[in-house]
């Protein structure tokens, strides 16, 4: 478990300067989606009600913070590596809850507004964003934060400390 922990909390800084934008994409996405779930009601805790989730309010809200305070630490490069882990297993969650009904055509939300509505087709067409964010906190996962980080930052402060 201490080599997990390890991993998670130091991981490679040394990336080029250009992963700020993969952090800027994703960190972003998260951040206005997070927004997104107060200030549009069927955006967060309509939609968590209509997927018959539990405690769809709380839940929703907690997403949404979840979502504001991860996208604003993938902006900064800060624990990039644990927030890119919480964000692939809420995309897969989310995937999980809504593209299998609407592979059956079962979905509790509205359709897509065009053909394919249903099927292998649709899913794959509406999982478009899902499957980029994903990969890019993957990515993120894997690579680390880059240079122009604070993870960058605080690792090269313990670098100095531990001379």
């Amino acid at each position: 478990m201490k080599n997990q922990t390890g991993w998670l909390l130091s991981p490679p800084t040394n990336g080029t300067k250009e992963i700020i934008l993969l952090r800027i994409m994703a960190g972003g996405v998260f951040f206005w989606e997070g927004i997104l779930k107060f200030v549009y009601p069927n955006q967060g805790v309509g939609r968590f009600t209509k997927l018959g989730f539990p405690m769809p309010e709380t839940l929703a809200h907690f997403v949404a913070v979840m979502e504001i305070v991860g996208g604003l630490m993938l902006l900064m490069g800060l624990l990039t590596r644990v927030t890119s882990l919480y964000f692939i297993l809420q995309m897969l969650v989310a995937v999980f809850t809504t593209k299998i009904a609407l592979y059956l055509g079962t979905s509790p939300l509205p359709l897509p507004p065009a053909p394919p509505q249903a099927g292998i087709w649709a899913v794959l067409h509406e999982i478009r964003s899902d499957y980029a964010q994903i990969m890019t906190c993957f990515f993120l996962l894997l690579a680390g934060p880059g240079v122009m980080s604070l993870d960058e930052k605080i690792a090269k402060k313990k670098r100095i400390t531990e001379r």
